[in-house]
């Protein structure tokens, strides 16, 4: 079999000193005798130790998905909020086994979502404390399920064509006609999780500045409603397909309430309305493939007036810090979806130059793992 060197095999793009410090590097790694030596080093056998610890944790990372998902779909952690619980307790109210509750509430403690306070009594843990106050985080655990049958076979996952339907992508998908059941559905689990992006958004990005405010692919009115909040003075707007549209003037109450009107439509046929001197793509972008994001951020583009704003917030790729949660998870995410990828911010300021806009910088979040923030004008 010929080698292609151009397409993946050849080394004639890695310079000599990063191929050969790479493999120095891994040849020690991989040695039994260095692993040894570093585990009775007391300087560095807590690195040892550690990596060790990562590598076991790449190994059991579904196992512990899995104690996550059971603690919630049983109750488990709203159980431990309201106080101590111990096996019989768990037992009563998720139906389980006494003995199939206890190894639930070990395990759990195991990974801090519960926290053994005496001898076979449990309460909250860190973790648990912190996910428990979460409702966005609860219900993508919840959905997660679809994802995971996705991945029982990750090589046929990656390996099948990408117009062959999934859990995730037949959960995701909706269309202009779609019936407002399965909209709802799709926004009810984007509000539900929108808080913890808002909050992101909202501590980068100064959105009082601006008088008009239009949310492309806004939903229910999650994003819009935190913005309200925090900016009472701004003029807002929901643009969304008709039947999301008609699930926000619901949620939100008539045609949304005072200051914010709701635009039905399809950002890939329709043109966005005008007069907003802010537009934002909250979660947007990342859903959909290079042409089609380019086409938005063009539809934008010709939307926003001289000197205004687009805001994009999401999980990007390459974050410091999150890089994890970029390629890794939302690599696979986005791939079980049949759309869309993780993107850096560079790559998105790539576009945004072809698309037309003027310039373009990242704005820092306080938590880059739930959404980076960019901000680019005409």
């Amino acid at each position: 079999m010929s080698i292609n060197h151009e397409r993946g095999f050849g080394t004639s793009q890695v310079p000599a000193w990063r191929r050969r410090w790479v493999a120095w590097r891994n040849g020690v790694m991989a040695s039994a005798g260095f692993q040894a030596w570093a585990a009775r080093l007391p300087l560095v056998s807590w690195i040892a130790r550690r990596r060790a610890g990562e590598a076991f944790d790449l190994v059991a990372g579904f196992c512990y998905s899995q104690v996550l998902l059971a603690a919630v779909q049983v109750g488990l952690l709203d159980r431990l909020r309201e106080g101590p619980c111990d096996a019989a307790g768990l037992a009563l109210l998720s139906g389980l086994s006494e003995a199939a509750s206890l190894r639930l509430l070990r395990a759990a403690a195991a990974l801090d979502l519960a926290e053994a306070v005496a001898p076979g009594w449990w309460m909250l843990g860190q973790r648990g404390a912190a996910l428990q106050a979460n409702l966005g985080a609860l219900a993508m655990v919840r959905h997660h399920t679809l994802l995971y049958a996705d991945l029982a076979d990750p090589v046929a996952l990656l390996c099948r064509d990408r117009a062959e339907p999934t859990a995730l992508s037949a959960f995701w998908h909706y269309a202009a006609d779609a019936p407002a059941p399965e909209a709802s559905a799709y926004s009810a689990l984007m509000a539900s999780s929108q808080a913890m992006v808002a909050q992101q958004a909202l501590g980068a990005y100064r959105f009082a500045r601006h008088r008009r405010l239009l949310d492309v692919g806004g939903g229910h009115g999650a994003f819009v409603s935190a913005v309200r909040a925090a900016c009472p003075a701004l003029d807002l707007g929901v643009f969304d397909l008709p039947p999301v549209i008609a699930g926000a003037a619901a949620r939100l109450g008539g045609a949304g309430g005072d200051a914010m009107a709701l635009h039905p439509g399809d950002f890939f046929h329709d043109a966005l309305p005008q007069g907003y001197d802010c537009i934002t793509l909250v979660r947007v972008l990342h859903d959909h493939d290079d042409a089609a994001c380019l086409s938005l951020l063009q539809a934008v583009r010709r939307a926003l007036p001289p000197g205004g704003r687009l805001v994009i917030a999401e999980p990007m790729a390459g974050t410091p810090g999150a890089r994890a949660m970029g390629d890794a998870y939302f690599g696979f995410y986005l791939w079980a979806m049949n759309a869309g990828r993780p993107r850096t911010a560079a790559e998105y300021g790539a576009m945004l130059k072809t698309a037309g806009f003027a310039g373009w910088r990242r704005k820092a979040t306080a938590y880059p793992v739930v959404a980076s923030v960019v901000v680019t004008h005409t």
